[in-house]
């Protein structure tokens, strides 16, 4: 008896142990993903001099509110920021090109999981193929696209683009194949609902955690996009909010106090966006590794 408690003793020392390693690994990456934010944020209250003097992880006592309003007055001062305009781009771009990759990559991977005809399995390979290449590789043969058909200078070339994403092809397909029951179709099928009613009145409501996650990663990538921006984006009142802090380096001088808070005024609406969903991610990731 004696053995077989010492046994269950160090037993429970090993998951005791190992439940701890498990906590330490999670709080110290929390903290290195927590502390450019932070660093961001802290920065945002002090003054460029005090800036360059060192790394500041304490907000600036007893003038915080003050230096905050010098760093946005001299924000809203440059004629190259504008804070509304640039929100305002980010947000259409950025809604727009989500709501379309949602819809159209779930109703893609609909098609490719629900349907058997001949070719599915390459025309999946291709998707999955085309996920390896960088944006950096077409955007010259993109450019020269857009620039044909007259859309260079518009928010078009990045909002049509995202109708087809083929990383979000893939993970709605595997959430598919894992969560939606092929029986429910048929019995709508045979209930005479068509197709698309099948798909938008049925299907998607049960696809809602898979889409909600996919939503956030598009919805950041879209409202962090520098690359393309940059590129297509040849007028100043369709620039967005990270193109806009962009330009204020200077080539003497530049405000640090001022990007940081336009950095940080940036940042918070993909924190909200993130705040309100991020719970559908581990309910997407959860139910779709879950075979019934």
């Amino acid at each position: 008896m004696s053995t077989n408690q010492e046994k269950l003793r160090s037993k429970s020392a090993s998951i005791k142990a190992y439940s701890i390693l498990v906590y330490v690994v999670v709080i110290f990456f929390a903290i290195l993903a927590i502390i450019p934010f932070w660093y961001m944020f802290m920065n945002a209250t002090w003054d460029t001099f005090s800036i360059q003097t060192g790394i500041k992880l304490l907000p600036n006592f007893g003038h915080i509110f003050e230096q905050l309003k010098a760093n946005w007055t001299y924000l809203s001062n440059r004629s190259t920021f504008s804070f509304a305009l640039g929100f305002k781009n980010s947000l259409i771009i950025t809604v727009s090109s989500t709501v379309l990759t949602v819809y159209f990559s779930a109703l893609t991977a609909y098609g490719l999981s629900v349907y058997d005809f001949k070719g599915r399995k390459t025309i999946f390979t291709l998707i999955v193929g085309v996920m390896m290449v960088p944006t950096a590789v077409n955007i010259t043969g993109f450019y020269r696209l857009m620039n044909a058909m007259g859309l260079l200078g518009t928010r078009w070339p990045l909002i049509l683009p995202a109708i087809a994403a083929p990383s979000v092809v893939f993970f709605v397909k595997q959430y598919i194949d894992t969560s939606l029951s092929k029986e429910i179709i048929e019995a709508a099928r045979i209930d005479g609902a068509g197709e698309f009613y099948t798909f938008n009145r049925v299907s998607l409501p049960i696809l809602v955690p898979a889409l909600a996650t996919q939503a956030i990663f598009s919805f950041l990538g879209s409202w962090n996009n520098f690359f393309a921006p940059s590129i297509l984006l040849t007028k100043q009142d369709l620039k967005t909010l990270p193109l806009m802090v962009s330009l204020l380096y200077g080539d003497r001088y530049t405000d640090y106090g001022a990007i940081y808070i336009g950095l940080s005024a940036s940042v918070f609406p993909i924190i909200i966006a993130y705040a309100f969903l991020q719970r559908y991610i581990i309910q997407g990731v959860a139910a779709g590794g879950v075979k019934e």
